[in-house]
Formats: C-alpha cells, sequence, structure tokens
C-alpha cells in the first residue's frame, strides 16, 4: 500500500538547530513534537550541520549533548543531500546553506516535517515541495532567530 503525505510526514521529524536549542531548554512546544515522533515511532533526523550550528565545544553544549545523545544516530549527509540543497538555494534565491541542507535532508529521506524556530526561510525552501512540512516553534507574533546562550 502507498504511503501518503500524511503518512510519511508523521513517520519522519526533521529538527533544525531552534529545535535542538529549544530542546535543550525544555521547551513545552518542541518537547511535546519530539515526545509525539517517540510516540509514533516516527525516525527523528538531526541534519549534521545542525551540529556546527549549535554545538561550540565548550560546557554550555553540555544541554545540547544530552538531547543529541537522547535522539540517537546523526548520520553524515550525502553528496546527493549536498547538491540538492545547491540547487534549493538556485531555485529559490535563498543563501542559507544550512537551512537548504536541512530540506535537503528531509527530502532525500521522502519528506517530512521540520521543525523550526525559522519557518519563513526553510519554508520558501520547501514551498514547491509538498512532502515536506514546516512546523514552527512559536506562533507568528513570536518568532525570531534562536540565540545561542
Amino acid at each position: 500500500m502507498a504511503r501518503t503525505r500524511r503518512e510519511t510526514q508523521a513517520e519522519r521529524l526533521i529538527l533544525d538547530s531552534g529545535a535542538i536549542i529549544a530542546l535543550s531548554r525544555s521547551e513545552e512546544r518542541a518537547r511535546a513534537y519530539l515526545w509525539r515522533a517517540l510516540e509514533l515511532d516516527a525516525d527523528v533526523v538531526v541534519p549534521i550541520v545542525v551540529l556546527a550550528e549549535t554545538l561550540r565545544g565548550g560546557p554550555k553544549d553540555a544541554q545540547v549533548n544530552r538531547v543529541l545523545k537522547a535522539i540517537g544516530e546523526i548520520e553524515p549527509t550525502s553528496a546527493a543531500t549536498g547538491r540538492l540543497a545547491g540547487s534549493l538555494l538556485g531555485s529559490t534565491g535563498k543563501v542559507d546553506t544550512i537551512d537548504a541542507i536541512v530540506v535537503a535532508e528531509a527530502l532525500t529521506r521522502g519528506g517530512g516535517r521540520i521543525l523550526t524556530s525559522d519557518p519563513d526561510d526553510l519554508g520558501q525552501l520547501a514551498e514547491s515541495h509538498p512532502s515536506v512540512r514546516i512546523d514552527p516553534l512559536a506562533s507568528p507574533s513570536k518568532r525570531r532567530r534562536p540565540t545561542r546562550r
């Protein structure tokens, strides 16, 4: 039986840097998304570039590392994902490579939900790809880019 768009999205949750930071701060909405994904036995994906964006090699990394350990394995990004990210940047005129790789990770895995604090930029990158859904961490009036502690 073929999977529907909703089933594919429910089976995969991709976390961007804002989502990892929110989880490290125990923010309720992020925890609810992760908990639901784990209840559904969904794949939880953290693109490797998210590590570079969230970790700084010091004691402040402890909470982020705890989240990453709870999630499990982090797979390296493939050349195909990198090429697709470049194509997304070219077709949208965007310049944020990390955002493009996060969306490309979703696409190369067959789609999914991306939990993010930056829904506008990721939404533009995923706009013509219905298998990817962008789920914001905050309501539109509370959106801002995550900051490192």
